[in-house]
């Protein structure tokens, strides 16, 4: 994972490859459901195999998509759009389901 983490009004986020000039391509990342080898290509795969680790659909801001474990305090806030999950959406996914979820650079 490569780039800066910026905390700002009291909010946590990677700034990917702050430093990288426009000339260069960013790798692309997809995240890969491990279990099952399964690449997230869309939010009803995403939703699926979140519901079956226990996460509930939250419909408190229309603006987004949001999951919450109900064990606990985890909120999973997505934009409603897939084409813009970005890979700082998939490493929360990811740090928030251990041993569920891996980013992975596309081929």
């Amino acid at each position: 994972m490569s780039g800066v983490w910026v905390f700002k009004n009291g909010v946590l986020r990677l700034v990917e490859n702050p430093g990288e000039s426009h000339g260069s391509k960013a790798r692309r990342k997809v995240l890969v459901h491990v279990p099952s080898n399964e690449v997230i290509t869309s939010y009803d795969v995403l939703g699926r195999i979140l519901s079956s680790l226990g996460w509930e659909r939250y419909y408190d801001d229309p603006n987004l998509l949001q999951f919450h474990k109900t064990s606990t305090v985890h909120l999973i806030s997505l934009p409603k759009n897939f084409n813009k999950f970005k890979s700082m959406h998939m490493y929360d996914i990811v740090v928030k389901n251990r041993n569920e979820f891996e980013v992975r650079d596309v081929q």
